[in-house]
């Protein structure tokens, strides 16, 4: 019986996996696979004793394909969490936790918000345009489970604004989603460089409030879907003396 916590990869032939060495290994007699989905099992599984998380990697991405522990450790653990979940007082716990997540959330947000505009930093000519940048940013960055830089703890908030905001513009005011870039150790890298280059340029104008051509903006093009539509204007009547 393993008696060391480890993180394999999935592998094609059933009930094995890629050990750290990429070599097959065959699970465990009695052991079976906890699917992801209930971070609180999981955690009791992993606590409870050795288990193998299996992942899989896609590029920089990892993605949890399960748990690999004892059959029976799982059958018990997943019995005792349901009677738990019965009790009133779990539940009252549970809409507490729920509650603060919920309130974290929010605080979260608008910090984030805050931290990109205060990167934006455009000229107060351009306010209005700051504004809803950073609240489409925000929209998209911060979500729970998007995955985005955002939701990464590992770096300041005011790097992960910047780092949320050159990739928003990435993709919506450059050609970058139709691109096809060789598959080049590196390519993608320096494409990605080039086109911040880009954004930090276009930045810069509304930074220092240029006058620039709405038609022809990429980033005006890029807000134009989330402006309210303009309120209709009276027509002019000619007043006869």
């Amino acid at each position: 019986m393993p008696t060391a916590t480890r993180e394999v990869r999935p592998c094609q032939k059933p009930g094995h996996v890629l050990n750290e060495h990429a070599v097959i290994e065959r699970v465990p007699d009695g052991w079976s696979l906890l699917a992801p989905g209930d971070a609180a099992l999981s955690r009791r599984i992993k606590e409870d004793g050795p288990t193998w998380t299996m992942i899989e990697l896609k590029g920089r991405k990892r993605f949890s394909r399960g748990i690999w522990a004892p059959a029976d450790r799982i059958a018990a653990l997943r019995q005792e969490l349901a009677t738990e979940r019965t009790d009133p007082a779990y539940q009252r716990k549970l809409t507490a936790s729920r509650q603060r997540r919920a309130v974290e959330q929010a605080d979260y947000v608008e910090d984030f918000r805050a931290a990109v505009l205060s990167f934006l930093a455009f000229h107060p000519h351009y306010q209005a345009d700051a504004a809803l940048l950073a609240t489409l940013i925000t929209a998209h960055a911060t979500p729970v489970g998007s995955g985005t830089v955002a939701r990464t703890e590992r770096i300041p908030i005011e790097e992960r604004a910047e780092a949320a905001t050159i990739a928003w513009l990435r993709h919506q005011t450059t050609g970058y989603d139709q691109m096809r870039i060789p598959l080049v150790k590196g390519r993608r890298r320096e494409v990605r460089r080039l086109l911040a280059q880009r954004s930090q340029q276009l930045l810069r104008h509304y930074r220092e409030g240029r006058s620039l051509d709405a038609a022809v903006c990429p980033l005006q093009a890029a807000l134009r879907p989330a402006r309210p539509p303009a309120l209709p204007t009276a027509p002019t009547q000619s007043l006869l003396f």
